[in-house]
């Protein structure tokens, strides 16, 4: 009886597993993936500049897709060298963390941490990532896609107007 009860108990596993296996999810071998086209890519990193430098302010954006890797980048005439890491940062901060904390960019994130610091600060130790303004969700219907940061304004709340503008420009190009 105790055998028979084991093996009775394998075989479900087997069943099961096999059950699984032949599911659609494990049917696919290959995942697809989507980000931007390297030209709207550009055009947006472009217009974030040319809106931030028509309010007088020098800054670096960059486009980066869900995984961190950087599509684009455009250092404004006079934006100073760290404007590449912090907009890099708020760009990846953008794309990777923002989505999964259900929030559309790193302003959302800094006004929700503002009222409750605690929720989220042991995540500003991961490298690459910030809470400071200017990094916005780049999306596709309802899938984040990326990032666009923007830093170098005299504010981060300057910086995310750069970037909102950069989206808006070529959101009806993003399907």
């Amino acid at each position: 009886m105790r055998v028979n009860l084991a093996m009775s108990g394998r075989t479900a596993v087997v069943v099961a597993i096999a059950a699984l296996m032949t599911s659609p999810a494990f049917a696919q071998g290959l995942l697809t993936k989507k980000r931007l086209a390297a030209a709207l890519a550009m055009e947006a990193v472009m217009e974030a500049v040319d809106v931030c430098k028509k309010a007088g302010y020098a800054v670096t954006a960059i486009v980066v897709d869900n995984e961190g890797v950087r599509q684009a980048v455009i250092r404004g005439d006079g934006a100073t060298v760290h404007t590449l890491d912090s907009a890099y940062a708020k760009a990846y901060t953008a794309a990777s963390l923002a989505p999964v904390r259900k929030e559309d960019s790193t302003k959302a994130i800094f006004d929700r941490i503002s009222k409750n610091p605690s929720t989220t600060a042991s995540l500003g130790n991961l490298p690459n990532v910030t809470f400071t303004p200017g990094g916005v969700t780049i999306m596709a219907g309802d899938e984040a896609i990326g990032g666009i940061g923007v830093g170098g304004a005299p504010g981060g709340n300057f910086d995310h107007d750069c970037a909102v503008a950069a989206l808006d420009k070529i959101k009806d190009r993003m399907k």
